[in-house]
């Protein structure tokens, strides 16, 4: 099953059963990356990654390895060596990635929660196009031991679950203890206007939002820088780590060949740039959430897509991407989209270790919604 890197039929436990992303290490099984080059010289891990051992200290049933997109480096979850998983709610849409089998074996019932990594948009994105919940964790605050790196900068790991309180499950597998916040129903939310998204969408996420009490229209000025700044730090660092493993096109895909080499060149000369854009959008955004106690816009700019030609998946990161440059916690909640039979997505912004907000707000949304 392409959901599946590697499935796990008798997983040991008493706990939620839990998806793994084959980039964080499970002991005993190899970790790929979703990459026949990786996975060719990969020996079976000799420890579990701190979030798996603390999911797995809980009494988490791992019940397996999901596919990914290779190297972790697209946001699509197409995947031509390993197969791509199939969106449970339009088989002739792509499931979205980098996490794509963690949010399929989600939202199809095989696990109850699943970890992912996010980098650029990695939970949120699939989340979206698989109608679950997600949330993508602080930069720095989960530990990356045990996973396989696609930007240092930026990366992070996060729980994906098909509802708030599998997501919060999620977390107190990493986090013992971890808890929301009560939610403060006087808490502003900052609605953040960006181009370029469906009017259908933007009125979508507007209606599920205003559910909560009155929004405010915000901008911030170097929104769209730091989306082309993530591909600066994803560039340079993804060339770095996976560089080596072009020698032998036939063990990499004709389009992951490709989007290294673009993206590293693209990158040349330009990190100073990237790094001071960082300190800027970072300041601008914490000057927002001085205001409000979310922020909030959509995961995409459009439902998920069918199966895009060439780089177009990197467009999908454009609305998630300066989230994890800005190094913020965000949660990604579906909401209704009338007329379709897919859904919209909510990304809702908090401050520097605002998870617990982020997943009360979450909690709330999703009873108005109910």
């Amino acid at each position: 099953m392409t959901t599946w890197i590697v499935k796990i039929d008798d997983a040991p436990g008493d706990g939620p059963r839990l998806a793994v992303k084959d980039a964080i290490d499970v002991a005993g099984l190899p970790t790929t990356a979703g990459s026949r080059a990786v996975a060719e010289g990969a020996a079976p891990a000799a420890a579990d990654a701190p979030v798996v051992a603390s999911a797995r200290a809980q009494g988490a049933r791992i019940v397996g390895k999901a596919n990914l997109t290779e190297f972790c480096l697209g946001a699509d979850g197409v995947n031509p060596w390993s197969g791509t998983p199939v969106n449970p709610l339009d088989p002739s849409r792509v499931p979205g990635g980098s996490s794509s089998g963690s949010a399929v074996a989600v939202a199809s019932g095989e696990a109850d929660v699943a970890f992912g990594t996010d980098t650029a948009g990695s939970v949120r994105i699939p989340a979206a196009c698989s109608g679950i919940a997600s949330l993508k964790t602080t930069h720095g605050r989960v530990p990356l031991d045990g996973v396989y790196p696609l930007s240092p900068t930026l990366d992070t790991v996060g729980p994906m679950g098909r509802d708030v309180a599998a997501v919060v499950t999620g977390m107190r597998l990493i986090e013992p203890g971890f808890a929301p916040d009560a939610y403060d129903p006087g808490m502003t939310v900052g609605r953040l206007r960006v181009p370029n998204v469906d009017p259908a969408i933007d009125a979508a996420v507007d209606d599920a939002l205003r559910r909560l009490g009155p929004i405010t229209d915000e901008t911030c000025e170097h929104f769209q820088d730091a989306a082309l700044a993530n591909g600066v730090f994803v560039g340079e660092e993804a060339y770095a780590r996976n560089g080596g493993l072009l020698g032998d096109p036939s063990k990499v895909s004709e389009r992951m060949y490709r989007r290294l080499n673009v993206l590293k060149e693209a990158a040349a000369g330009r990190r100073p740039w990237a790094e001071q854009l960082q300190k800027t959008v970072r300041a601008e955004f914490d000057a927002l959430l001085d205001r409000h106690g979310v922020l909030a816009l959509p995961v995409l700019a459009g439902v998920a897509p069918e199966p895009p030609g060439g780089d177009d998946d990197l467009l999908l990161t454009m609305l998630t991407g300066p989230v994890n440059v800005a190094g913020l916690p965000a949660f990604a909640l579906p909401v209704p989209l009338p007329g379709s039979h897919l859904p919209a997505s909510v990304q809702l912004i908090g401050p520097a270790g605002g998870e617990e907000r982020l997943c009360a707000v979450a909690a709330a949304l999703e009873e108005a919604l109910a």
